[in-house]
């Protein structure tokens, strides 16, 4: 009698990776997202590894609303993946962020600490929120400063029209985007997809990001067709 031994391959482990910029501009223009990008991709090369999913944020480190994370997280618990981030201050720079994000049952790897463990995660967030609490304390002490001496502080008489000219140029934003990726869409649609939803699988399977750098929904597609002067979308294949 033969005994037959069997060696099932160890599978890869699975990452799903967090980004996070501080402002809408950076999240369109790349800066500060490329780099993050790029030490994810310096930190998982020469690994077996499985990059399930990957999420940007646009979002203040001080503001624990995270819904991007949120996503990321989810998906890491139902794939037992591992979070991994370039930095941990693209996390939080608050200690209770980081120890409720360590007993949300998922395991995490910042590219700049790999070998960090949760007592070294604790004390560099808690250095990271005291130097923001610090940056805070010296602004406000430099505007009161400035205050007692008989600065005015804000222009409030600009104010309006400042207001306006940015809410332009956030609607100049949308639409240039809009047109940008109007014609991936039609691509789609030619190939045989009409669902909104569907339509929206394929934009993010094909890495086509939102104008925020996330993903697309039936309701982004449909604003985005919107923008660019059509209703539905048969509408935007008739007028090629």
């Amino acid at each position: 009698m033969h005994l037959q031994i069997v060696v099932h391959p160890m599978a890869q482990p699975r990452y799903i990776a967090y980004y996070r910029v501080s402002t809408a501009a950076q999240g369109r223009s790349g800066l500060g997202l490329e780099a993050q990008q790029a030490a994810v991709k310096a930190f998982l090369q020469g690994r077996d590894h499985d990059l399930a999913g990957q999420f940007i944020e646009v979002e203040s480190g001080r503001n624990s609303e995270r819904p991007r994370l949120g996503e990321a997280l989810t998906l890491a618990r139902k794939l037992k993946a591992t979070l991994v981030i370039a930095k941990l201050d693209r996390l939080a720079r608050s200690v209770s962020f980081i120890a409720n994000l360590m007993d949300a049952g998922v395991e995490f790897v910042a590219c700049d600490m790999p070998a960090a463990n949760r007592l070294t995660l604790h004390i560099m967030a808690a250095v990271g929120e005291a130097e923001a609490r610090m940056i805070s304390e010296r602004t406000v002490a430099a505007l009161a400063a400035a205050k007692a001496r008989g600065v005015r502080l804000g222009n409030p008489t600009n104010l309006p029209d400042a207001q306006a000219a940015g809410h332009q140029t956030m609607i100049q934003d949308a639409d240039d985007h809009a047109s940008k990726v109007l014609g991936t869409i039609r691509e789609i649609v030619r190939a045989g997809t009409v669902s909104v939803h569907k339509i929206a699988d394929q934009m993010n399977s094909r890495g086509v990001q939102t104008r925020r750098g996330g993903q697309w929904s039936g309701t982004s597609i449909l604003n985005t067709i919107r923008r660019c002067g059509f209703q539905t979308v048969s509408e935007v294949v008739a007028s090629a």
